[in-house]
């Protein structure tokens, strides 16, 4: 079938409608003046990675190996918080606990830890730290940290997408870039909508890489060299929690454990391993596939049960568990949080193509840390 082809141009354009893609865009358009246009693969904004994680807002209680991880937390989560209140769910109680046998901290590192970050922390009432088995936590611990419910979030966002007047192409896939020949412009974006098969051009000054486990894939449908980064195909089980529960969140450390909170877009709590919600890995240097389409044909069976049987070792409530979906995502790596279990962003520039930046965040807050990379991108265009 023979398809219609239009071309545009903008100052920027953002691939990925995800909170990183959205948030971007929002930036680009109201702090620096710029034309943007944002193309996404999916009919909705925030439904793949955005929407398929935990929902924690990491207030830096999660790295107790990674300072600068959790300082960095701190700050930025407060400013998300404040900024999107409307989209948190803070009604529960969240507790870590500190397990007795391989676990990478003890508890008065733990405690330290906190302390240092301005993390507030304290010890758990009794009747809380009785649910667990003493005999293997060596320490249960009551903190503050929320959940964001993904789909009011997206809401929100797209609300003030509307506001600041930008373009956003739905079911829209990026076939390739390239060097542009258009005057003014440095980078050519080759799409096709997913239902019409139409292919359009966009050429712009800048193109922003948000696709978070596809980055790769639309660097290698360019003929550029692949960043070299981990993926894994992810499990995130929804399950019913017993009533004495219900409104708590637990996250055992820091090893190969398990946690529990609230997910709020569908009233459940999110269950998740270390050990079982990874179903298997490859790297992208060594794999070149296309990360999204793969974990939409891939057949998946839930890890539940094995998750159930070894966190209730740890607390017997888990054995009430009881399960009813599974949200599943590729989850992308970078090496350095391999090392020390930190959530360093990636923003790198030039990538292949001159104006081409492909960023990656491993938790929600890290989009505040695109904010002066931006200024120094944006201090390249022409006057």
């Amino acid at each position: 079938m023979k398809t219609a082809r239009s071309s545009q141009r903008a100052d920027c354009v953002v691939i990925g409608g995800g909170l990183f893609g959205c948030t971007i865009a929002a930036l680009l358009r109201r702090e620096h003046g710029c034309s943007v246009v944002v193309i996404e693969r999916e009919s909705v904004l925030m439904r793949r990675a955005s929407y398929n994680n935990q929902a924690r807002v990491h207030l830096g209680y999660h790295y107790p190996r990674s300072i600068l991880t959790g300082l960095r937390s701190r700050v930025n989560s407060s400013r998300f918080m404040r900024e999107y209140a409307e989209c948190i769910d803070d009604d529960f109680t969240m507790y870590y606990c500190i397990v007795r046998t391989m676990s990478n901290v003890t508890a008065a590192q733990f405690q330290a830890f906190c302390e240092r970050i301005g993390a507030p922390l304290e010890p758990a009432p009794g009747p809380v730290a009785a649910m667990f088995e003493s005999n293997r936590i060596e320490a249960v611990f009551r903190a503050m940290e929320p959940a964001f419910n993904a789909v009011k979030l997206a809401g929100r966002l797209a609300d003030e997408l509307a506001i600041q007047a930008i373009e956003v192409l739905f079911e829209t896939e990026v076939r390739r870039l390239s060097p542009s020949d258009a005057p003014g412009a440095r980078l050519a974006v080759h799409a096709e909508n997913r239902g019409t098969g139409d292919a359009m051009r966009i050429d712009a000054q800048f193109v922003f890489n948000c696709t978070y486990s596809n980055i790769n894939t639309i660097l290698a449908r360019s003929g550029i060299e692949r960043i070299p980064l981990k993926q894994e195909l992810a499990e995130i089980a929804l399950v019913e929690v017993p009533d004495e529960i219900r409104g708590v969140g637990v996250t055992v450390m820091c090893g190969p454990f398990f946690s529990f909170m609230p997910f709020p877009p569908r009233g459940l709590h999110s269950f998740s391993h270390v050990r079982y919600t990874p179903h298997h890995e490859w790297h992208d240097v060594v794999h070149a596939i296309d990360n999204q389409e793969y974990m939409d044909r891939v057949p998946k069976h839930t890890n539940f049960a094995w998750m159930q049987a070894d966190a209730r070792r740890y607390m017997p409530l888990v054995d009430q568990f009881k399960y009813k979906d599974s949200l599943w995502e590729v989850k992308t790596v970078l090496p350095q949080g391999e090392i020390d279990d930190s959530r360093p962003i990636l923003f790198q520039r030039d990538v292949g193509i001159p104006g081409l930046i492909c960023v990656l965040g491993g938790k929600i807050d890290n989009i505040y840390d695109v904010d002066a990379e931006l200024v120094g991108v944006l201090s390249e265009r022409p006057a």
